[in-house]
C-alpha cells in the first residue's frame, strides 16, 4: 500500500477514534440517553451517528496521530475523562429534580411511599420518582436534548482536543455543579418548605388552643391532602425553574457567535 495512503487513512480512523472517545463517554451519562432503560446499542448507534456527524467539522482542531503508544493513552484518556465531564454536568442539573422530589416526599408526608424508579432501576420515594420522570419528559419536550448535542460538539471550542486536564479546575466545576444543583432542588421545591412551615406552625396553634383534640390524628391526612393540591399546582412553576437553569449551565457550554 503506498505511503500516502496509508498516512491518510490512519489520520482518518485517528479523527474517527478521538472524537468517538469524547462523545462516546459524553453519550455514557448524558440524561435522557444514558438511562438505564436505553439498550446499550441505541447508545452506541447514537455516538456513532453524532460522531460522523460533528468529526469533519471538528478535524482541524484535534491533535496530530501521536507517534508513541503513551501518547495514543493519553490523548484517549483525555478525551474521555472530558466527555464523562460534561454528561455529568447535564446529569447533575437533572439530579436537581431527584432532590426536590425527595424534599417535597418529606414535606407531604409521602417519604415513606415507594416507587420504581425506571431512571435510576431502583426503588426511590414516589415523588422523588415522579419529578425526575416529568423533568426528563420535559427536558425533551422542550427540546433541551438537543442542547446538548450541540453542547457535546462545541465542546471543542470550550475544551479543546489535545489540552492537559487541569483535575483543580474540573475538581473546582465539578463542585459549583453539586451546589448549583442542590440549591435548584431546593428553589423547586422552597414552596413545600413554606406550607409546611404555616401548617405545622397552625397545629401547633391548634395543639396549645384546643389540648384534648388529637392533632397528629389530623394532622397526616390534611398535611397529604394540601401537599398533593399543592404539587399540582406547583409543579408547572418547578419544570420553569428546572428549564431556566438547564439551560443557563447548558448555555456556558456553547460557542458563543
Amino acid at each position: 500500500m503506498p505511503g500516502p495512503l496509508a498516512d491518510f487513512l490512519a489520520a482518518q480512523a485517528w479523527i474517527a477514534f478521538i472524537v468517538f472517545a469524547r462523545v462516546g463517554a459524553a453519550f455514557a451519562v448524558l440524561p435522557g440517553f444514558a438511562e438505564a432503560s436505553v439498550p446499550a446499542r441505541v447508545r452506541l448507534l447514537v455516538a456513532i451517528a453524532v460522531t460522523v456527524v460533528i468529526a469533519p467539522s471538528v478535524a482541524p482542531g484535534l491533535p496530530a496521530l501521536p507517534v508513541e503508544p503513551a501518547g495514543l493513552v493519553v490523548a484517549t484518556g483525555v478525551e474521555i475523562v472530558t466527555g464523562i465531564f460534561l454528561g455529568l454536568v447535564a446529569r447533575m442539573v437533572l439530579s436537581a429534580a431527584q432532590i426536590a422530589g425527595t424534599i417535597i416526599g418529606y414535606q407531604t408526608s409521602l417519604a415513606s411511599a415507594f416507587a420504581f424508579d425506571p431512571g435510576t432501576q431502583q426503588q426511590g420515594v414516589i415523588t422523588a420518582a415522579w419529578m425526575s420522570i416529568l423533568a426528563l419528559t420535559v427536558m425533551f419536550a422542550a427540546d433541551m436534548h438537543h442542547l446538548l448535542l450541540r453542547a457535546v460538539a462545541d465542546s471543542y471550542v470550550v475544551f479543546p482536543a489535545g489540552n492537559p486536564i487541569d483535575p483543580g479546575e474540573f475538581a473546582a466545576a465539578a463542585t459549583t455543579m453539586v451546589a448549583r444543583s442542590f440549591s435548584l432542588g431546593m428553589r423547586m421545591a422552597m414552596p413545600f418548605f413554606v406550607y409546611a412551615i404555616l401548617l405545622f406552625v397552625g397545629f401547633g396553634l391548634v395543639q396549645r388552643l384546643m389540648p384534648q383534640m388529637q392533632v397528629f390524628f389530623v394532622a397526616m391526612p390534611l398535611q397529604l391532602m394540601l401537599g398533593l393540591i399543592l404539587l399540582a399546582m406547583g409543579t408547572f412553576l418547578a419544570m420553569t425553574v428546572f428549564l431556566d437553569e438547564l439551560g443557563a449551565t447548558l448555555a456556558g457550554l456553547l460557542r458563543q457567535g
